[in-house]
């Protein structure tokens, strides 16, 4: 036996679960956390230079389909089919993938193929998918890099729904996998699962309430609890919750109603067992589980003894059938809270026929009581829903029609403008949800067009400022947004404080009267004047550049915007432009961290893009916070230079105030905010920060700018891709 000191000790660096070392956000839980503008780097990707959505486009779809309607009904004795058919999994599956969607930061959804990670693929609300995920492995390993994971699990429920009778609304390809969880993703603060909903709420009897951006009512569900709030049987209540949710995902009345119903027309709830005979989730499974999850081995856990939810039944007569069973049942019979085999409450009809009873999901000559679950009966009780559902009964097409567009955007909703959509089953019909632009012009003369902007007396603030405010409304996350349809002229952009309506009124009045004159749309112009601004800028500061333009935007008019659904774009902050709406709980630094990484900036472009901001004079309201700089209006890197001096100190004048002052007198030479001073004060960003302060960093400076600029003025030209 060796005695040595060494002896025993394991012979790796420990970076597992078991051992894990204390990183940075343990030692210093309130430092600035960049992850969010460092995640999905090329490194972590195995595909490398791989475009995605051209090699889709070499897809076998017809051959991919008939996989995936022959998997339907393969039922495999691993994970037997309830009925012989796995379209209710695939459905469940497809849903929960795309209903994480959220409006107000367009994070979540089922665009990234997200739900194969943690913590997604882990929630209490996701027990099981993996199932439905680990069965389409076959089809998945069949057509490799030609089909993403994001894709086919949502084509999964939408074949599901095919393969049942519904005509569907369409399918689009394009969603392009990531291979890291996405951490810029907030799902609220709780630390247990399933922690009661007075968490995230201010008063949880007034749903809209709800911490924002959450849209989910507790940590690990996807929309409501099932059982209730909190558990508590109340369907007015769960209405209102149900309501808040919903809306919070981007639908409407209707659009609920109808997904509810279309939703539970078809599957199973399972609750035929004890909750507490299941293994971990898959992030805290045994290896020798091979990534699956909530194993039973105590009791059986399969078929109709499978335990998810723990309420117990299906909704309808024939689960695996596109029909009106759901509101014939619904409205058909009274119905009584009752308690399912796990214990959870679920509503049970009051004398129902046998005949209207579905039967067992592995012999037909057994038959149960359907049931519904709170948010369900919520359907049959809140007015304007039951209103919503007699229309329905009234006229069946109009709910295979309301579903079908309904599950369309729910599945589609975070993919962007129909321009990305790629197969032969994606529809035609332009819908405003999807924001629309209609093409632009390009065989105008550019050069003319500039040599007009270049007259019309604008300063570099004005034009740099007005087209950074058109294009920072981008989101990588739903692909909303951007320069493109020059929707800064409409409402409610028009009207946005962080816009200075005044101002832009003032641009506008100069730039629309040249689009008008020479061919080109508002949007180019917009975008053309702030690229003049950048070059004139850069000329200040000694260099001779030309900014990279592309012609073809177009512009929108109001009958394209969905002007209610804009105010989810609207900035409450900007660091770029140094400004902030109000003050809130998160820091400065922290929303310009949110911004930068829903632009899809990395941390170096947003450190160069907010230093040459600063130079170029262009905050919000003509401010000098953070211009330290002799010279404003030249694309210098003095911010960078005077940032790093020691020359000066800092000193706190408010929560978001502070004041440069000379070392040697104490002399005020410049005011500053947080978003400044966070380029100095955090190690990382000091880094990058110090790069351009450098005496050889003055070209680099306005190169790195350049191309960052370029990035976000053509964040939205999906045709450039």
């Amino acid at each position: 036996m060796d005695g040595s000191d060494n002896a025993g000790k394991c012979p790796v660096m420990h970076g597992g679960q078991t051992t894990k070392s204390m990183d940075v956000m343990d030692w210093w839980p309130k430092a600035l956390n960049l992850d969010i503008l460092h995640q999905h780097d090329t490194k972590s990707n195995p595909l490398g230079d791989f475009n995605y959505r051209e090699e889709v486009k070499s897809l076998d779809f017809e051959a991919l389909k008939k996989d995936l309607h022959d998997l339907m009904t393969d039922s495999q004795e691993w994970w037997p089919a309830d009925w012989g058919h796995y379209g209710g999994l695939m459905i469940r599956m497809s849903w929960h993938a795309a209903g994480t969607y959220r409006v107000q930061d367009g994070r979540g959804g089922a665009g990234t193929g997200n739900h194969r990670f943690a913590p997604l693929n882990s929630w209490p609300d996701n027990t099981n998918l993996d199932k439905a995920r680990r069965l389409l492995w076959p089809i998945k390993k069949k057509y490799g890099n030609k089909l993403s994971w994001a894709d086919l699990m949502v084509l999964a429920g939408t074949v599901a729904y095919e393969s049942m009778g519904l005509k569907t609304f369409g399918f689009a390809f394009g969603r392009e996998d990531i291979y890291s969880p996405e951490k810029d993703v907030y799902w609220g603060s709780e630390r247990e699962w399933l922690a009661p909903s007075d968490e995230r709420y201010d008063n949880v009897s007034d749903a809209g309430t709800m911490e924002n951006p959450l849209a989910a009512v507790q940590m690990g569900l996807i929309y409501v609890n099932p059982e209730g709030v909190n558990g508590q049987p109340d369907p007015l209540k769960t209405a209102a919750h149900v309501r808040e949710t919903f809306a919070r995902m981007a639908m409407n009345d209707e659009e609920t109603v109808a997904l509810t119903a279309g939703g539970h027309t078809v599957g199973k709830s399972h609750g035929n067992g004890r909750a507490e005979n299941l293994g971990p989730a898959p992030e805290g499974a045994p290896l020798e589980e091979g990534g699956l999850g909530w194993m039973n081995y105590k009791t059986r856990g399969i078929g109709r003894d499978t335990v998810t939810s723990g309420i117990e039944g299906a909704w309808t007569t024939h689960p695996t059938k596109w029909d009106m069973g759901y509101f014939k049942l619904l409205f058909g019979y009274e119905w009584e809270l009752k308690k399912s085999p796990a214990g959870a409450w679920q509503w049970e009809p009051i004398d129902i026929k046998e005949e209207d009873k579905p039967v067992d999901v592995e012999d037909p000559s057994i038959r149960y009581n359907p049931i519904m679950t709170d948010a369900d009966m919520a359907m049959k009780m809140d007015p304007v829903y039951r209103a919503i559902c007699e229309k329905f009964m009234a006229d069946p097409a109009a709910f295979d029609d309301a579903f079908a567009r309904a599950w369309f955007k729910l599945t589609h909703r975070d993919m962007g403008p129909n321009t990305r959509y790629i197969g032969p089953d994606a529809p035609k019909e332009v819908l405003i949800w999807q924001d629309p632009v209609p093409a632009g012009n390009t065989g105008y003369d550019v050069a003319a067009v500039k040599a007009k902007i270049a007259d019309a007396g604008l300063s570099v603030a004005d034009m740099v400022a007005t087209a950074w405010d058109s294009a920072r409304t981008f989101r990588q996350s739903d692909y909303r947004g951007g320069a493109n349809g020059a929707r800064i002229r409409l409402a409610p952009q028009k009207d946005w404080e962080g816009n200075e309506p005044e101002r832009l009124t003032r641009v506008l009045a100069k730039l629309e009267p040249i689009a008008a004159e020479t061919g080109a749309s508002v949007a180019d112009v917009i975008v053309l004047a702030g690229n003049l601004g950048v070059e004139q800028a850069a000329k200040a500061a000694g260099f001779d550049i030309e900014v990279p333009f592309a012609p073809g935007r177009g512009d929108a008019t109001d009958d394209m915007t969905d002007a209610d659904s804009f105010k989810w774009l609207e900035p409450l902050a900007d660091g770029f432009r140094n400004w902030i709406k109000k003050d809130y709980v998160v820091s400065a630094e922290e929303m310009l961290l949110d911004r930068a990484s829903l632009m899809g900036l990395t941390a170096p472009e947003m450190t160069v893009l907010l230093g040459g901001m600063r130079a170029m004079g262009t905050n919000h309201g003509g401010t000098a916070h953070g211009v330290f700089t002799d010279r404003p209006g030249a694309l210098s890197n003095d911010f960078f230079v005077n940032l790093t001096d020691m020359a000066w100190k800092w000193e706190p004048k408010g929560a978001n105030l502070y004041e440069l002052q000379d070392r040697a007198t104490g002399a005020t030479k410049w005011t500053a905010t947080r978003a400044d001073l966070v380029f100095g004060s955090n190690s990382i960003l000091r880094a990058y920060a110090e790069v351009y302060a450098q005496d050889d960093a003055a070209e680099k400076m306005v190169q790195d700018f350049v191309a960052a600029w370029v990035k976000v003025m053509n964040a939205d030209r999906y045709d450039l891709a």
